[in-house]
C-alpha cells in the first residue's frame, strides 16, 4: 500500500515539473448541488490532466540506461498525452499506445509531442501490444499499476488536504484506479474521518466488477469515456480502493456528458466527461450522506473538444 509518505516523495520528485493546480469554492456548483462544494481543478495541470504527475514521477524514476533505451505507454488518452509530453520535455524517446477509439485530439497532440502512435483494434489489444514493446527493451510508464504513478497521483489529494476548506466527502472518477488510490491514501492520512467516493461509467466498471468479485476481473467496455476504459483494475488499485474508499457509484454515459455540460454551466470550467461524471454521482451521494456534507470534486481532466462533446449531447439528446 501506498502510505502519505511515498505521496510526500513524490510531491519533492514533481516539484518544478507540474502545476500545483487550484482548489476553489464554487459558489455556481454549491448552488447547482445545494451543499458546499470545492473543485480541484486538475484539468488546468499540465497537458490537460492529473495524469503529467503519474508519468513525471516514472520518467524521473527511470535510470539512465531505461532513459536511453525509451519508454512505452498504453492510454485512451490523457495518460498518452502526459507520457509523450513529459517524455519529450525530459528528452527520452516515447511510443503510445492506443486504441482506435481514442480522442483524435489525444493522439495529435503525443505525435506532436514526438512520440511514436501505435493505434490497436481495442484498448485489450493495446495492453498486450506493449508486451511486445517491453520485450523490445522499452521501460513501461504504466497509467495505474505502479506505486510510483499512484504515489504521484496522490500528490492530487495532498494538496486538496492543505488547500481546501471543511469537507466530509471527496468523489474522485476511476479508470484503472490508480488516482483515487493515490488520493485516498494522502486524503486518509491528512484528512482522517472524510470518506472517498469512486465514480465510473457503466460501460467501464472495472473497479466495480473488482470489489464485487473480490479482486480485479476483465470487464467489457463500451463507454463512450476513453479516458476511464481499464480493461480491468489492478490488484494493487483494488487493494487501495477496497481498504480506503466508501464506495463506487456508476453512471451512465448521457449523465457523463450532460455533467459535463454543467460544469460549463454552472462552474465555468471546460471539463471531460470522465470529470462530468462527478455531478450525477455527487447528487447520489449528499442523498446517502445527508445534511452537513461538504463536497470536494477532483475535476480530473479537460482533454475534449466543443464538437466531440456537441456530438455526444446530440447522441443522448441532451440540451
Amino acid at each position: 500500500m501506498v502510505t502519505v509518505a511515498d505521496v510526500e516523495a513524490a510531491a519533492e520528485r514533481i516539484t518544478g515539473h507540474v502545476v500545483r493546480t487550484p482548489t476553489v469554492p464554487s459558489p455556481g456548483l454549491s448552488a447547482f448541488l445545494g451543499a458546499p462544494v470545492t473543485a480541484k481543478l486538475e484539468l488546468l495541470q499540465r497537458t490537460g490532466s492529473f495524469k503529467a504527475r503519474g508519468a513525471t514521477a516514472k520518467l524521473l524514476a527511470l535510470g539512465e540506461a531505461e532513459r536511453a533505451a525509451g519508454v512505452v505507454a498504453v492510454s485512451g488518452g490523457n495518460h498518452g498525452i502526459a507520457t509523450a509530453v513529459m517524455a519529450g520535455a525530459l528528452g527520452i524517446e516515447a511510443t503510445v499506445v492506443m486504441p482506435r477509439s481514442a480522442p483524435g485530439r489525444a493522439v495529435a497532440v503525443a505525435e506532436a509531442a514526438g512520440a511514436c502512435v501505435v493505434l490497436a483494434d481495442t484498448m485489450d489489444e493495446a495492453f498486450a501490444l506493449v508486451d511486445d514493446f517491453r520485450a523490445k527493451g522499452l521501460s513501461p510508464v504504466h497509467p495505474f499499476d505502479d506505486p510510483v504513478v499512484i504515489a504521484a497521483q496522490g500528490t492530487v489529494g495532498l494538496e486538496l488536504a492543505e488547500d481546501a476548506g471543511e469537507l466530509t466527502d471527496v468523489l474522485v472518477s476511476i479508470g484503472g484506479g490508480g488516482l483515487i488510490s493515490g488520493v485516498a491514501a494522502a486524503l486518509h492520512a491528512r484528512r482522517p474521518g472524510v470518506r472517498i467516493w469512486g465514480v465510473e461509467t457503466e460501460g467501464a466498471r472495472a473497479m466495480s466488477q473488482a470489489l464485487a468479485s473480490g479482486g480485479p476481473v476483465p470487464v467489457e467496455l463500451s463507454s463512450i469515456v476513453s479516458t476511464l476504459s481499464a480493461p480491468s483494475a489492478s490488484q494493487l488499485t483494488y487493494e487501495h480502493v477496497s481498504a480506503l474508499v466508501t464506495d463506487v457509484l456508476t453512471v451512465t454515459d448521457a449523465e457523463a456528458v450532460q455533467g459535463t455540460l454543467d460544469l460549463a454551466d454552472h462552474a465555468k470550467v471546460w471539463a471531460e466527461p470522465a470529470a462530468g461524471c462527478l455531478l450525477p454521482a455527487a447528487r447520489r451521494v449528499l442523498e446517502r450522506v445527508g445534511e452537513g456534507a461538504g463536497i470536494g470534486l477532483v475535476v480530473c481532466g479537460g482533454n475534449t473538444t466543443t464538437a466531440d462533446v456537441a456530438a455526444w449531447a446530440g447522441r443522448f439528446g441532451l440540451r
